[in-house]
């Protein structure tokens, strides 16, 4: 039974009334939405009535005041409660990421910045004494070697190198 399928006309038919029947969800979600929304405003915004002296127009006002700061701190509170759960949340990712270990490296721009310019960024006013690398190395002399000194350039004594008692100088003077 599992491997007959379904005609193309079956399988359209059940198509259509999934979607009437998640677009009468929809609907209906939408209006217990709007019913929640109005029995909100009945309940915390009470009938406007406007005084008609003066006193009375200005208590109004500062009743109003003392809601509005009140929203305001509300809302304030709200606000930084989301953003203390993202960064969480963020931190939580961070944490997956790290122990998945399929971190993504970020590209780095190359800065092109002398050693005096980094220590000063670094260490801000400081660094005052430039940095010269070659100025701490120590001195050291070259010790030649013995068998240097003995033999010298084979330049120099390229005709006793070049054998025969020194017939290489009789070819470079007749040629």
């Amino acid at each position: 039974m599992a491997d007959k399928k379904m005609s193309l006309s079956r399988k359209n038919h059940l198509k259509s009334l999934l979607l009437q029947i998640g677009k009468e969800m929809l609907e209906e979600e939408a209006r217990e939405a709007e019913e929640e929304k109005l029995k909100y405003m009945e309940e915390n915004c009470p009938v406007l009535s406007f005084p008609q002296c003066t006193l009375e127009l200005q208590g109004l006002c500062r009743q109003l005041h003392k809601q509005i700061e009140l929203v305001d701190e509300e809302r304030y509170d709200m606000e930084t409660k989301v953003k203390k759960c993202n960064k969480e949340i963020d931190d939580l990712k961070m944490k997956v990421q790290d122990l998945n270990g399929r971190f993504k490296k970020p590209t780095l721009r190359r800065v092109r910045m002398s050693a005096d310019a980094m220590l000063a960024a670094l260490l801000g006013s400081k660094h005052k004494v430039s940095l010269d690398l070659r100025a701490n190395l120590k001195q050291v002399k070259k010790e030649l070697k013995e068998e240097e000194k003995q033999t010298g350039d084979w330049r120099k004594n390229i005709e006793d190198k070049a054998g025969m008692d020194g017939r290489k100088k009789m070819f470079e003077t007749e040629a």
